[in-house]
């Protein structure tokens, strides 16, 4: 009778385990707002019983795996999610794309401000040295705000590194202290609060980028898929994208 018991438990243990893993939600996407998703992963599981995996950072990271099992993809700006439909073809299910949050653009700079800027126009200076991550949801986003105060040339002559994204930004700011300011999201300050401190753009140089979402194609939980996605359009899902930066 023990041994009977035993075999049924161990059968339901499986079978509970085998439909766990089924019915796990997929999220692939960049490392911009991977702690965001990260956290609204948890208070969903939570509240819904679904477990929900994120992962994030660079494209070549979790491209494999996400061809395999994807059920939801998200972007660090609208182009970026537009860029890996075209690249991708087919693995975007275009029709359910929605977006969620702005996040603004500001400068990070050393704790304590050493370098005492205050202003675009002070990264103009000689001996400002500036980091540069040309992509992932920051393509030209220097340029932008530069080119609204006519400052282009001059922030480029003090730009000293430009890195592919923002994992190899985030480790030579780390590694070399002589990068004196970022032109990035304010939200990363949040990651990174103990090597940066936030300088905000005025008004009239503000500039937001946006943070879509969408199901995948052949995503096998299409309706836990969607009640994940309304979480994150909804104010419980707001307020965490709120506390880690986004507007």
């Amino acid at each position: 009778m023990k041994k009977y018991i035993l075999s049924i438990a161990m059968i339901m243990a499986v079978c509970f385990a085998t439909y766990a893993q089924t019915d796990t939600l997929h999220v692939y996407g960049p490392g911009g707002p991977l702690s965001a998703m990260q956290d609204c992963a948890k208070v969903f599981t939570a509240k819904t019983g679904i477990p929900v995996i994120v992962t994030g950072g660079p494209e070549p990271k979790w491209l494999t795996p996400a061809q395999q099992n994807a059920d939801v993809i998200y972007g660090g700006a609208e182009y970026m999610l537009t860029q890996f439909i075209q690249t991708h073809p087919g693995m975007v299910d275009v029709g359910t794309r929605v977006e969620l949050y702005k996040r603004r653009a500001a400068i990070l700079v050393r704790p304590g401000n050493p370098k005492h800027i205050a202003s675009l126009k002070d990264l103009t200076k000689r001996g400002i040295h500036i980091l540069d991550v040309n992509g992932a949801g920051q393509f030209g986003l220097w340029e932008d705000i530069a080119g609204k105060e006519g400052l282009i040339e001059n922030i480029q002559r003090n730009i000293s590194g430009s890195f592919a994204n923002t994992a190899l930004g985030i480790d030579a700011w780390k590694k070399d202290n002589t990068y004196d300011a970022w032109i990035t999201y304010a939200s990363w300050h949040e990651n990174l609060k103990g090597i940066t401190q936030v300088v905000e753009f005025p008004a009239s140089s503000l500039l937001y980028r946006g943070t879509p979402v969408a199901l995948t194609t052949n995503g096998k939980q299409r309706q836990q898929s969607n009640q994940f996605v309304q979480f994150l359009q909804s104010a419980a899902g707001h307020a965490i994208f709120k506390k880690w930066g986004w507007e």
